[in-house]
């Protein structure tokens, strides 16, 4: 699913009419896997994302394999970046978000573990915000090659509020190694 396009009122993907976006957000959302069929698990991921309440994906990168960071005895990871219209907010988004990792059979056993689904909220407007559990933009994002390639793929002048101009972000991680599937 790469650089989906829809419109209200068309007819979404489980059949019915999508309804318009109120007053809608932008948001940014990484997207990884390292088990049971990590493609599928992410391509599954993204069509689900376009399934949520007051959202629909705009656009979907490329899917990238990458190495784990953090525990690194596990597989390598699948990883992309959708963006999204919403109208839900920070808070109902990240809901939504794990509520689906729990519907692809994420467990969280230990920091940094092998996960069939991972989502995180990369970025959501120009939003800088912090409570327990959530913090926009996601802290490590400027860090992460595999985050950072797949954003500038369908969002090139993107900017990490706090921290500037995402691209440069992405020229300090070269030395991390990613490799753009077809």
């Amino acid at each position: 699913m790469k650089h989906v396009q829809h419109v209200a009122g068309e007819v979404g993907p489980t059949g019915g009419l999508r309804p318009a976006v109120s007053r809608p957000h932008t948001a940014f959302i990484g997207l990884g896997s390292n088990l049971a069929d990590p493609v599928a698990q992410v391509s599954r991921a993204q069509e689900a994302l376009d399934g949520l309440a007051q959202t629909r994906v705009v656009r979907c990168s490329s899917l990238y394999r990458s190495a784990p960071v953090g525990y690194l005895a596990q597989p390598d990871f699948i990883n992309a970046v959708a963006q999204l219209e919403t109208g839900l907010s920070p808070r109902a988004l990240l809901d939504a978000l794990l509520a689906l990792e729990l519907e692809q059979g994420r467990t969280r056993e230990f920091c940094n573990a092998p996960r069939t689904l991972d989502l995180d909220i990369l970025l959501y407007d120009d939003l800088i915000h912090h409570e327990h559990g959530l913090t926009i933009p996601h802290p490590q994002m400027h860090l992460r090659a595999f985050v950072l390639q797949p954003l500038l793929e369908i969002a090139p002048d993107s900017d990490i509020p706090g921290v500037g101009n995402a691209a440069a972000a992405a020229a300090q991680c070269r030395d991390q190694q990613l490799q753009r599937l077809v």
